[in-house]
């Protein structure tokens, strides 16, 4: 078991804030939460999708800013006997096709933007910004460009994001394609693991192209460091957010990530929202801080994307439920 609390009340303590969203809006006005049934050590549980959006609010800056949508999308735990097989000494060079969707020339971002995406996210991976190495390294398999209006603005399961991806999309279940758009009203989405078995091609992460460090300074301040790739890329290798879950028993499925009522704006030091020990994780890359708040995996997330890893994408996702 995740964590031992003293009331089962905390669970629904914990639901409540996730269906609260993460700017405190009502469930009237929050984007829509959808849970299904998971059994965790034994039990069935409700347990919440990937992401959660402020639909209110549609501003595309500072704190205003929607990060994700709810894609209604849903991890599947590695059973117990492909757990364990990664550790210390771990390493996946994951190839990285980048496909640049731009509307002439507005979202056209340079070659030199892209290294420094690629750079960001091995620094945040590696562990050097005071974080656990988790052992996973991004290598630049490839990009290509497009000059597709629609594609551009294109919104999270809409068709357009289907053509897009049916048309660029490369590689196997081991490599991450990365999508650089407006991602619609968001900072970005991605997919599970688990998802590549029934839609591969829908297969990987899509940022807002002016996430990328130096293309712009509409989220300067904010989001203007290349992490939302970070945390997207985290979700591509299995990983919840931090406040998955809010206070209750299962939160994000690791360990060492404390308990954590709701997500972050900012980078708000001594934040707390739940009564267990621990004050909420704001620098982890999984919550939803400013990017310069960011430093962080937990060995615990690095132990569960190996695991994730190695069950459902090393092998290129061929043996995915076999």
């Amino acid at each position: 078991m995740r964590r031992v609390v003293a009331r089962r009340s905390v669970f629904v303590l914990g639901l409540t804030a996730l269906l609260v969203g993460p700017l405190g809006v009502s469930p009237a006005s929050a984007g829509a939460a959808t849970y299904q049934s998971a059994t965790f050590c034994g039990a069935s549980m409700p347990i919440a999708m990937v992401a959660f959006a402020d639909s209110s609010s549609q501003a595309r800056g500072g704190d205003g800013v929607v990060r994700e949508p709810a894609l209604n999308d849903t991890a599947a735990e590695v059973p117990t006997s492909g757990k364990g097989k990664g550790g210390p000494q771990f390493r996946a060079t994951v190839d990285v096709y980048f496909h640049v969707v731009s509307d002439g020339a507005t979202g056209n971002i340079s070659g030199t933007a892209i290294t420094e995406q690629i750079n960001v996210m091995n620094a945040g991976f590696g562990g050097r910004e005071g974080g656990y190495d988790s052992g996973f390294r991004f290598r630049l398999a490839g990009v290509d460009r497009t000059d597709n209006a629609a594609w551009f603005n294109a919104g999270p399961g809409s068709p357009d994001e289907r053509d897009m991806k049916h048309a660029l999309h490369q590689g196997d279940a081991s490599d991450l394609n990365i999508y650089s758009t407006t991602a619609g009203l968001y900072l970005g989405w991605a997919y599970f693991p688990s998802t590549y078995k029934t839609k591969p091609f829908i297969d990987g992460i899509v940022i807002d192209w002016e996430s990328l460090p130096g293309t712009s300074t509409r989220y300067a301040g904010a989001y203007d460091l290349g992490k939302t790739a970070t945390h997207e890329a985290g979700h591509w290798l299995g990983l919840y957010h931090t406040f998955q879950g809010g206070c209750n028993n299962w939160g994000d499925y690791v360990d060492d990530t404390p308990p954590q009522r709701t997500a972050t704006r900012g980078c708000p030091e001594g934040k707390d929202t739940c009564l267990e020990p621990g004050l909420d994780p704001i620098h982890n890359y999984m919550d939803y801080s400013y990017d310069s708040c960011y430093n962080q995996f937990t060995r615990g997330q690095s132990l569960r994307m190996q695991d994730q890893w190695l069950f459902f994408r090393a092998d290129g996702g061929s043996s995915v439920g076999n």
